[in-house]
């Protein structure tokens, strides 16, 4: 493999050349590829467990005894992989999905190697604290996902009719899966955004604050348009946290503003509002002698020139 570009040519303020860019960018995105793929075959070869693991607690929900009835009279469902090839894509797709979540702090270490030279300390601070919070923050919505998938299966399936049966198919069970891990992973970096632009000046903890009544409306319809299922529990399921976390993020940048304005007065004026001003008079320091100069120079007199006088004109 390559060596990095950076270890060739250190300076002390990240610059490189734009070809030193380009091999660094594709060195950095080489290591993220054969992170994915490593962790991707390992998820193929436990192909089977993590299949199992991600619909254990679905089938245990909803599922149908091996006699095909319902149990207790309640209606139930079985998962089903329809055609000749499916079990082998559902596996390719399930694997690579595995691959990309279970790898991101290889990849997303990889992408802040790329951009942390070029970074300023303070800078290099704050990143490194966002990408470390961001994974967390990722897999906590993830996993809340996964929790109340076999909650939201078994709340679909009772709406069936009497003397219908549920087939669920495979990959559009492990389509739906997906999707929520994603939307739920990403939607909780909503709070994740705030504090950054509050970090970075560009919105007040107050003004993020204003917002609540839309921010809670706001989060709510996309609740109901982003979830796969749609249905209202999965909604509040979803618009719950991100509601929470919204106002754990407020708080967080109320503090930051109170701790900016202690170090600075007048970091929260806008553009066009004057700052205070200490009009106090300053003793006046000893007055320094300054020699007098000439205001014209002394211009030298020829014999011809009748109209000059001493170096100038007469008029002068």
């Amino acid at each position: 493999m390559p060596k990095s570009a950076r270890k060739q040519e250190k300076d002390p303020e990240g610059r490189m050349p734009l070809a030193a860019h380009l091999r660094e960018l594709r060195n950095r995105l080489l290591k993220s590829v054969l992170a994915i793929l490593v962790v991707t075959i390992i998820a193929a070869l436990k192909y089977r467990a993590i299949a199992d693991f991600i619909t254990g607690p679905t089938i245990a929900a909803v599922g149908c005894p091996k006699t095909g009835a319902a149990a207790g009279g309640h209606p139930c469902a079985n998962i089903v992989a329809q055609g000749f090839i499916a079990p082998f894509t559902i596996m390719l797709k399930l694997s690579l999905t595995v691959g990309l979540v279970a790898a991101s702090p290889l990849w997303l270490y990889q992408l802040w190697a790329f951009l942390a030279p070029g970074l300023h300390k303070h800078e290099k601070k704050y990143a490194l604290s966002f990408v470390a919070a961001g994974v967390p923050l990722f897999f906590g919505g993830a996993y809340l996902a996964y929790a109340v998938l076999p909650t939201t299966a078994a709340a679909l399936v009772g709406l069936t009719p009497e003397n219908w049966s549920n087939l669920f198919p495979a990959d559009d069970f492990f389509d739906i899966v997906t999707r929520m891990v994603l939307v739920f992973g990403f939607s909780f970096e909503l709070p994740l955004l705030l504090v950054l632009l509050n970090k970075g000046g560009v919105l007040t903890g107050q003004r993020i604050l204003s917002w609540w009544r839309f921010m809670v409306l706001g989060i709510t319809i996309f609740a109901a348009v982003a979830t796969p299922t749609g249905d209202p529990l999965t909604m509040s399921l979803l618009a719950a946290p991100i509601i929470l976390l919204y106002f754990g993020a407020v708080g967080i940048c109320l503090l930051n503003d109170r701790r900016r304005k202690l170090a600075d007065p007048n970091a929260g004026l806008s553009d066009d509002e004057a700052s205070e001003l200490d009009l106090t008079p300053s003793d006046v320091e000893a007055i320094e002698p300054v020699s007098s100069s000439r205001m014209l120079p002394e211009q030298p007199s020829g014999e011809n020139d009748g109209n000059r006088r001493g170096g100038y004109d007469d008029a002068t």
